[in-house]
């Protein structure tokens, strides 16, 4: 399976993908950790992390495959939500919050 393949069977199969540098226990940029914060904010407890650090071709794959430039990149029922700047819009807004209705945020 290619680097392609695999993001997109990774995003067809779970709810919540988030591509990030690092974990969602230990992000390695700010950027992500801030991702990573918000889901949380909205009480999502079960997402995907994808390590784009461990594999290079995930890292370049996943900019072409959402045509979008940077890490990270979030993925909500297999559609491409954003990067960080506008998961934290959307979030300000009340926008992200209403992709997770099941879910309940953090206090």
């Amino acid at each position: 399976m290619d680097a392609s393949e695999f993001i997109k069977k990774t995003v067809e199969d779970h709810p919540v993908v988030l591509f990030m540098k690092g974990t969602a226990q230990f992000p390695q940029c700010g950027f992500s950790g801030r991702a990573v914060q918000l889901l949380k904010a909205c009480g999502v407890t079960s997402m995907v992390t994808v390590n784009v650090l461990d594999d290079d071709e995930v890292r370049q794959a996943i900019k072409t495959f959402s045509n979008w430039p940077t890490i990270p990149q979030l993925y909500v029922g297999g559609e491409f939500i954003g990067g960080a700047d506008i998961v934290q819009e959307m979030f300000d807004s009340g926008e992200l919050q209403k992709l997770f209705p099941g879910e309940t945020p953090a206090a």
